[in-house]
């Protein structure tokens, strides 16, 4: 009998747990406080300290946490902010939508975060910030770009969204700091499918600027304060007391899920290096310096990736593609008139890259399954 291995599975998971988030919810119904409840400000103190900030604020979305980071700190029509090309679609639409012009930097080809030692020849006196992401799971190359802020006196804003709780730490006798705490503000997703995810959406922005999470909380309720009065033009993104209220119950379980992840990603180094030495060629994972990486996603670079998808398809294993299509050649930015070779990192990287199952409760079988059919298609 074929075992199915898909891309995700939350059940195992939340049926676990299933009582305390029963609870949490309960714990709303009966107060009645859907919007600002409780929970949000509980939650917000919780994710701030694990992020190693002195402030949380919970918004909406991880889009809208990018959103009100860069209208936070005056971003708009005219400036420019400073990003990779090889991210998930928001990190630039959020730059778009503050009015401002995103300018694309390539990535390192390891992985597959902002690549510093472009960044400078990007710099005009238009550049306003620079919105480095850590892709993945694991932190980008933060130290030199924290430097080439300093000197061009450019805000910088982390994209978190796929990285709490990772830590970067560039040599080994330097301490580690946790994602979204190293830049002027840090932007995290709940997404389902988050290391640490609600029941829809919702994300948070922290900073240990207390000048910037003030105008955070207002920007996030149509900036006003108090209520009806209005000191800036702001926007309807709260996080909901129930998400919150789940988002508790689960973040106990955080450091063991993200725990149970790494693990999962050391079997498949493992599996995959005795693949390697056959002679397939394929791209593992890449951890830099002393980083902890937390594998919100697994990536691999493969030969034929189409054909090997198509492949595991079949055979009932579910993967998925970050991303296709760099976001320098998408249709919505040919106005910035980008052509196929301006970021060719980033444009070889959208050709080779397959994501595999990589959940807590991804069973070794599992894994071995994955990998058997991946042997299978390269000595095909």
């Amino acid at each position: 009998m074929k075992i199915k291995v898909p891309f995700f599975d939350l059940s195992q998971q939340l049926n676990s747990i299933k009582e305390e988030i029963q609870l949490a919810i309960e714990e709303v119904y009966e107060t009645g406080q859907f919007i600002l409840g409780p929970q949000v400000l509980t939650l917000e103190h919780t994710i701030a300290s694990y992020c190693e900030t002195r402030y949380g604020v919970g918004v909406a979305s991880g889009s809208d946490a990018l959103l009100l980071s860069l209208m936070a700190i005056g971003v708009g029509v005219g400036d420019e902010v400073i990003l990779p090309p090889f991210t998930f679609f928001a990190t630039a639409g959020s730059v778009s939508r503050s009015g401002a012009t995103p300018i694309f930097v390539d990535i390192e080809p390891e992985t597959y975060n902002i690549d510093p030692e472009k960044i400078e020849e990007k710099i005009t006196p238009r550049t306003k910030a620079i919105l480095p992401v850590h892709l993945f799971g694991q932190c980008a190359e933060m130290e030199a770009i924290l430097q080439i802020s300093k000197r061009h006196h450019l805000w910088v804003i982390e994209d978190a969204a796929q990285a709490i709780g990772a830590e970067y730490c560039p040599n080994e006798d330097a301490p580690r700091r946790r994602a979204g705490s190293m830049g002027h503000l840090g932007c995290l997703s709940f997404y389902p499918t988050k290391n640490l995810g609600a029941f829809g959406d919702g994300g948070m922005v922290v900073t240990s600027d207390p000048e910037l999470a003030e105008r955070i909380r207002l920007l996030r309720t149509h900036g006003s304060h108090p209520k009806y009065y209005h000191k800036w033009i702001g926007v309807n993104s709260r996080l909901d007391t129930i998400q919150a209220a789940i988002l508790l119950a689960k973040f106990k379980y955080l450091d063991q899920w993200t725990q149970a992840r790494q693990r999962r990603a050391e079997r498949y180094q493992e599996l995959f290096r005795e693949l390697i030495q056959s002679g397939v060629e394929i791209g593992l994972p890449k951890i830099r310096h002393h980083n902890r990486h937390i594998f919100n996603q697994y990536v691999i670079r493969v030969p034929k990736r189409d054909r090997l998808r198509k492949f595991l398809m079949e055979e009932g294993i579910g993967t998925d593609i970050y991303y296709p299509l760099p976001l320098h050649l998408q249709e919505c930015y040919s106005f910035l008139n980008h052509r196929p070779g301006d970021f060719p990192v980033s444009e070889k990287a959208a050709q080779e890259v397959l994501a595999l199952p990589i959940f807590p409760e991804l069973t070794e079988e599992q894994q071995f399954m994955v990998v058997d059919r991946i042997r299978a298609f390269y000595k095909r």
